[in-house]
């Protein structure tokens, strides 16, 4: 993975790095870290596999879904301790840098709200036809699979490319998330940048 240590995260450096495929995380103290893993996750945008199950809680309307509403909050909900996360990477540092990079209009975020209450979430940054998902949060179950399934469809309708989600996990496999050599990322997110796409 070879992490080198972070510069400042202003806006132009966080973009640049983005294009080439960097991306921050911070350890426990708060020291950040620019990070591009070798393989590297992404979630195709055209064959993201949504359970029946699932696809029959989209559809049901439980979640009232929003987009870029409450992007500050979205990320404090991901920067929470859970269970099995009780630690985080985003640090007060980057959530600014990223709240900011909102503000800027290239971070983005799917919500799900249940009675007028934030229960999940997910957020990234957009550069042209790459959209780089940095984290999710759910207070309830399925809020933050619902959140994806509709950032994912937003993504499509968008003409985005690339859905970058970094790692592969559990909850990702299941959604179709692949592993591939950062060889084979580099020349899709050579590809990504070189398209328009709407959020």
């Amino acid at each position: 993975m070879c992490p080198s240590r972070s510069r400042a995260l202003s806006p132009e450096i966080l973009i640049a790095a983005y294009c080439r495929g960097l991306f921050p995380m911070a350890d426990e103290p708060g020291t950040i870290y620019w990070y591009d893993p070798d393989p590297r996750a992404i979630l195709p945008i055209d064959s993201v596999h949504v359970s029946r199950r699932l696809l029959r809680t989209v559809r049901s309307g439980r979640f009232t879904v929003r987009a870029d509403t409450a992007f500050r909050d979205v990320v404090e909900g991901c920067a929470a301790p859970a269970p099995g996360r009780e630690k985080t990477w985003i640090s007060p540092e980057i959530a600014e840098a990223y709240v900011e990079l909102h503000r800027l209009g290239f971070a983005h975020c799917v919500e799900t709200w249940l009675d007028e209450e934030l229960a999940g979430g997910v957020y990234g940054v957009a550069v042209r036809g790459l959209f780089a998902a940095e984290s999710m949060f759910s207070r309830t179950t399925d809020a933050s699979k619902v959140a994806l399934v509709h950032l994912v469809e937003r993504l499509r309708l968008g003409g985005f490319t690339l859905l970058d989600v970094q790692f592969v996990t559990p909850h990702l496999r299941r959604f179709g998330a692949l592993e591939i050599s950062r060889t084979r990322y580099r020349a899709l997110l050579a590809q990504a940048l070189g398209v328009e796409a709407v959020f």
